[in-house]
């Protein structure tokens, strides 16, 4: 197939060079002129320096294959691409929006006569090497059309990839997926933390994650990179203690309770992560200082 990759960023163009060295024909656009230059010098791809210049150079019906930031970025991404697209082109979103934009950006996308898919997709920067899993929403003839380069993106043609769904499902999915990634990360980094702290045994962390990494039925490829981590920084020299987030975990809480759903794992996880950012909680103060009130137990001084 002939794709337009819009996003050249590490997840863009690792898709793009995943996608070119399946045999498609991939066309690719970034605003940044540096990051055409590493994509054209890493993988070869063909590189355009403005929207119509992309969609100009591709046969309709066209397909393009958005990897941008979600929010603000994507609405004005597909503003900028909607008088330059024809009935019948397809826009694929394979960036991490909340499904509610998304169906609302398949509605206005329909008037045209546009398809609109949302992708949700994971694999991270392994995905160029194993594959991506794809988690595709949308009108089930326009993702029958992208079938080839789902087959390629994903780890083998007949499995890791599907049409989950109407618009938004995709999308929807990958929210509930990188909830879940929340919770599981907690109960690792949490499980390696108490048997940090059993200074006693002495325990070999590093030794411990490769044991379990075969046949325990904690196994998983969030363990594999938590060995990989241990062996290459035993005790996390160096790293800050502040836990980022990218918004689909809030989104699963907010989702959990609209829907009357108990999601506490997920909801702590996403606590926590919080929590990690204050430097000096004002809640652990007050917390010190009400203990000392009613028990005496006086507090430390900063």
């Amino acid at each position: 197939m002939d794709i337009g990759m819009v996003g050249l960023g590490r997840m863009g163009a690792n898709m793009a060079a995943r996608l070119k060295r399946g045999g498609h024909r991939v066309a690719g656009f970034d605003p940044g002129a540096p990051a055409r230059q590493a994509a054209q010098q890493a993988h070869g791809l063909e590189t355009f320096d403005s929207l119509a210049a992309l969609v100009a150079a591709l046969p309709a019906p066209r397909a393009l294959w958005l990897m941008v930031p979600a929010g603000a970025p994507v609405d004005a991404t597909l503003e900028a691409l909607r008088p330059l697209l024809e009935a019948g082109d397809i826009v694929v979103d394979g960036g991490n929006s909340n499904y509610a934009d998304s169906q609302r950006r398949a509605a206005q996308c329909r008037e045209a006569g546009v398809h609109f898919v949302d992708c949700g997709t994971s694999g991270g920067v392994w995905g160029l090497a194993e594959g991506y899993s794809l988690m595709v929403g949308g009108d089930a003839g326009a993702c029958e059309r992208l079938r080839p380069l789902f087959e390629t993106l994903a780890p083998a043609p007949d499995r890791g990839w599907g049409r989950v769904g109407p618009s938004g499902a995709g999308h929807f999915s990958k929210m509930v997926h990188n909830g879940i990634e929340y919770g599981m990360m907690q109960a690792y980094a949490e499980g390696f933390a108490i048997m940090q702290r059993k200074e006693s045994l002495a325990l070999d962390l590093p030794q411990l994650a490769e044991i379990w990494r075969h046949g325990s039925v904690v196994r998983s490829w969030l363990l594999d990179l938590a060995a990989d981590a241990l062996r290459d920084n035993p005790s996390m020299e160096g790293i800050a203690p502040y836990v980022a987030d990218s918004g689909e975990g809030r989104w699963t809480v907010a989702e959990a309770i609209e829907l009357d759903v108990a999601a506490p794992v997920i909801t702590l996880s996403l606590l926590e992560r919080l929590r990690s950012r204050d430097r000096d909680s004002f809640a652990d103060k007050m917390l010190a200082a009400l203990r000392d009130r009613f028990g005496g137990h006086g507090v430390r001084r900063g």
